[in-house]
């Protein structure tokens, strides 16, 4: 008979691993091999293999790596004054700092804290070399961000003569070691439950949730630890009495469809723990955007229009270069109050083409210049397909294949001389505007 893959990891099975070394323990306080003190225990801590690890405040972490001066300030990544916090390590967030605060607001609460651009090229590059070392543990990587990914181990005892707890952390030993930043595992039996267990104990964390104990743990947590439930279904549901899990797991799904359509089936499943979604590698992009956030408000459709242009080929760059097309045009805007302005149109057919989403994000754009300030413009594709039906002939803009034609002779020039060898006059700056690179973004 086949070896007991159970059996392999350890000459007795026990419930609880050392987190810094992944030694089994026998009702120990202290590892009997490295002498630490940080142990993990569950019952279940050696049968569950889909895992959610998560980077610890990623931006920040990779900065005090490369500047160890500052490993006991607050630190903070992120734009300018009118920009907004993309990272903040864990001294900043014991001030209330937060990703995603406007920095003036994080300023007010730290204003001791140390305050570093992004550097997108250094962190996409630590992040590579993190997935890496998760692919030499399983080809069932599915990166969701530059700083996490599901793994799932099933299957790989024999191969790394341990369980996938154990083999989770001797992973996460090697990213501290080899690579210099954190990370926090979350264990379970799908998805959505590791996803929430890697946020239970950051930073440096290992939570499991278990099978036995889905329901229970579930039950009295909000209705916001479900994936897709922002703050705006949140209110709804409170406004209607549904403020946790459990009260959602109480419910049928028709009624659920009911009132919140599709996502009702997404409630009906999760409040009970059901995940069916497998981990699956290269998982394909859904978007392509660009944003940039302005010093001083604008207003103004010509000056607004002006700064859509640049973002537009950045999106079409980025595009082109993934072999992408676009079926979906969207606008963003942000006012000065932090409301969220989005408007999306869908094309005959999918583009590439900066003049085509240029066009059509600025066709957007006039029907919300109207006196309204904005802090912040964004364009994006998405509904991304293959680029080999894209821009074709349109007998309804005979202008349009001449204006293909040209943009892409520029590419041409760009791609042999650099990218400002040759630039087009929307291209030129407005006074008073910022377009920080490092405030673009790809979703």
């Amino acid at each position: 008979m086949p070896a007991d893959p159970q059996k392999l990891h350890s000459s007795a099975v026990t419930d609880t691993l050392c987190r810094d070394c992944g030694h089994p323990q026998v009702d120990a306080r202290r590892c009997r091999h490295c002498g630490s003190v940080r142990m993990v225990k569950h019952p279940e801590l050696h049968r569950l293999s889909i895992a959610h690890i998560d980077c610890d405040a990623f931006y920040a972490s990779v900065e005090k790596r490369d500047r160890p001066e500052l490993a006991d300030q607050p630190v903070i990544v992120g734009g300018g004054h009118r920009g907004v916090v993309s990272a903040c390590c864990y001294i900043a967030r014991l001030y209330g700092v937060r990703s995603a605060m406007p920095m003036f607001k994080a300023l007010q609460l730290c204003p001791q804290a140390v305050i570093i651009k992004p550097d997108m090229q250094k962190y996409v590059g630590v992040g590579r070399a993190v997935r890496s070392l998760m692919q030499e543990m399983t080809p069932l990587v599915e990166a969701i961000s530059i700083d996490e990914a599901f793994l799932d181990l099933t299957g790989t005892e024999l191969l790394h003569h341990g369980s996938p707890a154990r083999t989770l952390v001797r992973l996460v030993r090697r990213i501290e070691t080899e690579i210099g930043v954190t990370a926090s595992i979350g264990l379970s039996h799908n998805k959505f439950l590791a996803k929430l267990a890697s946020d239970l104990d950051k930073p440096r964390g290992f939570a499991i949730i278990g099978e036995a104990e889905t329901l229970a743990f579930l039950a009295p947590r909000p209705v916001g630890m479900i994936w897709g439930v922002g703050k705006a279904l949140a209110a709804k549901m409170a406004a209607e009495g549904i403020r946790t899990i459990g009260q959602i797991r109480d419910m049928e799904m028709k009624e659920l469809v009911r009132r919140y359509g599709s996502m009702g089936m997404r409630l009906y499943h999760f409040s009970r723990g059901q995940d069916d979604r497998r981990v699956t590698p290269h998982s394909p992009l859904k978007s392509i955007s660009s944003e940039t956030t302005f010093n001083h408000d604008l207003w103004s459709f010509e000056d607004l229009e002006r700064e859509l242009w640049p973002l537009a080929e950045k999106v079409s760059k980025r595009m082109k270069s993934g072999d992408h097309a676009g079926l979906t045009v969207t606008l963003k805007l942000k006012t000065p109050d932090f409301k969220l302005i989005t408007r999306s149109q869908r094309l005959s057919s999918p583009t590439q083409l900066a003049d085509r989403i240029f066009r059509v994000g600025r066709d957007l754009l006039r029907t919300e210049c109207d006196g309204r300030r904005f802090r912040l413009l964004g364009i994006g594709c998405h509904d991304l397909t293959d680029p080999r039906d894209a821009d074709p002939p349109d007998l309804a803009d005979p202008g349009q294949q001449q204006r293909a034609k040209v943009e892409r002779a520029i590419d041409a020039v760009r791609a042999k001389l650099g990218g400002h060898a040759i630039t087009k006059g929307r291209s030129l700056p407005v006074v008073g505007s910022s377009s920080d690179p490092n405030q673009a973004g790809e979703g």
